[in-house]
């Protein structure tokens, strides 16, 4: 059986992102979900090291990997779009499920049980909230690059996003804001 799973993986990198907004730096959905995974590693090991917590970095970190994976056929809905009201985002949601469904079909069978959990199945919420956070963290970091570029664009953004990020609560992001993400907002010569 020939499958076109990895293919579709690799078109991720056409999928733009922020479409709604004017961009210094045009971003797409692999590139982000390569930075999601990388934040997500960063949480994961803030919390183990700093708080001596027991995550397991490594599989958060492929969970991550496999976020936004449905955009490949769904492309990037902006935020305001998705949840403008109740009926837009449940039918969204069912749409992501069809494309779940769709790319888990292409993976050969022996395969399958493992790739499951990662496009299917939210089962382990303690690790997607891991994901979330990263998610949520990289979109907070576009803000402050774009910002930071002269882009007033992502003003409101930011601010919206840095809401959610303490409504999640979490040490380990208060942390990474505090010692990491300051360098986001310099430039070169500053950090070199």
């Amino acid at each position: 059986m020939e499958s076109h799973f990895f293919a579709y993986m690799y078109r991720l990198r056409y999928i733009k992102r922020w479409s709604l907004m004017r961009n210094v730096v045009d971003e797409n959905v692999a590139e982000h979900s390569f930075h999601v995974a990388l934040l997500t590693h960063a949480l994961c090991s803030i919390a183990n090291g700093v708080f001596g917590k027991q995550v397991p970095t490594e599989k958060a970190v492929t969970l991550a990997l496999f976020h936004d994976v449905t955009e490949v056929f769904t492309g990037d809905i902006p935020t305001p779009v998705k949840h403008h009201n109740p009926n837009i985002l449940h039918n969204f949601r069912e749409i992501e499920q069809m494309a779940a469904d769709r790319l888990l079909n292409m993976i050969p069978e022996p395969l399958q049980q493992r790739y499951r959990p990662l496009i299917l199945e939210k089962s382990d919420p303690h690790l997607w909230h891991w994901v979330k956070a990263a998610d949520l963290l990289d979109a907070y970091l576009k803000c402050a690059s774009e910002l930071s570029a002269g882009n007033r664009e992502f003003a409101v953004a930011q601010k919206q996003i840095e809401q959610k990020m303490q409504e999640l609560n979490m040490p380990e992001l208060d942390y990474f804001l505090a010692h990491l993400a300051p360098s986001f907002e310099k430039t070169l010569d500053e950090i070199s």
